[in-house]
């Protein structure tokens, strides 16, 4: 029978990208600016959503939804990756990992969750217009984002929870967070019963919702092409393109990353392609919306316009 090493684990060493000294500068730099942005971003389309009462509606409590779980899922591990990054001893506590891990999943889990939502609120908008303030009240917006968060961290904790119970062989995480995928990879024995629910989860997380993206994106597209007003066409897009530019860039990289085959070695491009899941996609997230909506340009020009006369007085 052969035996394992099975260590008592206290902390965890990541040394993800610790082969490239160069890169771990530039990516420092460049991770700090970004989750600036993701701050200053993601509290903006917050505060005008809460001020502006043209805001007040069920599309505008979804992004604010999606804007604190950006700014909630980036402070999870950016803080964390940046301080080991300067650090000469890479490492984190057993607590501090599982913490992280626990945490980023559920509210990466509660994104995909959200993002199917909020397409289902677009698609009472446009498909439903003159009942949609009667179906998407605020009793069911509330309900609808507080299944959207227990739900994705019920999922998250049962997974955590299933990893951290097993032997670990080792300490050292090749990723610069405590990443599921790259935690997994250290635990000693059978770990069947963790790749099967991740799997489930996956398909559960990641599929369902996108195919119900879809499907509503195909009503929702059908009856813009039939309204007859070229203007109303193009306002219809308009409250629907930063939404579908958020899915593509969101599902693009998480498809890739968890239902790609796996493979024992962790690559430099998988953990390049892990910090835009993490950190482009919130940083643009506010961005694309600021850019591709009129209602939020307002209230932003609004809100400054507010502050520096007040400031002049």
């Amino acid at each position: 029978m052969q035996t394992r090493n099975y260590t008592a684990v206290t902390e965890f060493f990541l040394v993800g990208l610790s082969h490239y000294p160069g890169l771990l500068l530039a990516l420092y730099a460049l991770c700090l600016m970004m989750y600036l942005v993701i701050l200053l971003g993601n509290s903006i389309l917050i505060i005008i959503s809460v001020l502006d009462p043209r805001l007040h509606t069920p599309m505008y409590f979804f992004l604010g939804n999606l804007s604190f779980l950006d700014i909630c899922y980036t402070t999870s591990s950016i803080p964390q990756m940046l301080i080991n990054v300067m650090s000469e001893r890479k490492s984190i506590s057993f607590i501090g990992c599982a913490l992280q891990m626990a945490i980023s999943l559920g509210l990466g889990c509660t994104e995909c969750i959200l993002l199917a939502v909020m397409a289902y609120d677009r698609y009472v908008a446009i498909c439903n217009p003159l009942r949609y303030t009667i179906i998407m009240n605020k009793g069911l917006c509330t309900q609808m984002a507080a299944w959207t968060w227990i739900a994705g961290f019920l999922i998250s904790l049962v997974q955590t929870a299933l990893i951290l119970i097993k032997p670990f062989c080792g300490n050292i995480i090749d990723h610069l967070t405590c990443e599921i995928l790259a935690v997994l990879k250290l635990i000693c024995g059978d770990i069947s019963l963790n790749v099967f629910i991740m799997t489930v989860v996956s398909i559960v997380i990641l599929i369902i919702p996108l195919v119900l993206i879809f499907f509503s994106y195909i009503f929702i597209i059908s009856t813009i092409l039939k309204i007859n007003s070229s203007a109303g066409r193009k306002k219809a897009f308009s409250t629907c393109s930063a939404h579908l530019t958020v899915v593509i860039l969101f599902y693009g990289s998480a498809l890739f990353i968890y239902m790609k085959p796996k493979s024992k070695n962790t690559k430099t491009s998988d953990e390049l392609i892990g910090m835009s899941y993490g950190v482009i996609t919130p940083m643009l997230n506010p961005i694309i919306y600021s850019l591709r909506n009129k209602e939020v340009k307002d209230a932003v020009e609004k809100l400054l316009i507010r502050n520096l006369y007040f400031k002049k007085i």
